[in-house]
């Protein structure tokens, strides 16, 4: 059995398996997912699992380069905006590595997120508490 933080088979597979600039979705539970991409639901009910314990789990694995968010997330879901943000400048810290964010409307979001190798559902109910994890290299 596996040791590390992130124990969930489906998300360690597609993290192992991404390369440079491959992107991860996590989102909360009403994102629409499109067709073409790998959903993998860990959405139980409403806030288990939650859009932070989800992004730390997989941040435990995953080298991260850059990340995408919703222009309207700080507007409308400030106290979460607010934890993410310190939460990527910990993690940009502990990794000696700068995160960039980039924020754009919901409607090109949501279209971007076809880009996606994998989208990972939570059960986190707070809007717009979705997040695009582009993948960096540990070199």
């Amino acid at each position: 059995m596996k040791k590390t933080t992130l124990i969930n088979s489906e998300v360690s597979y597609v993290i192992a398996k991404l390369g440079h600039f491959d992107a991860i979705t996590i989102c909360d539970a009403g994102l629409p997912i499109p067709k073409n991409v790998q959903r993998i639901d860990l959405a139980i009910s409403e806030g288990v699992p939650s859009f932070m314990d989800t992004l730390n789990a997989v941040s435990t694995e995953m080298e991260i380069e850059s990340v995408e968010l919703a222009e309207e997330f700080p507007k409308l879901s400030p106290e979460l905006h607010g934890i993410l943000k310190d939460f990527i400048a910990t993690l940009a810290a502990q990794r000696g590595k700068e995160i960039t964010v980039t924020y754009v409307p919901h409607a090109v979001y949501k279209a971007t997120t076809e880009k996606s190798v994998a989208i990972i559902r939570t059960g986190e109910f707070t809007p717009y508490a979705n997040i695009t994890l582009k993948s960096g290299v540990v070199f």
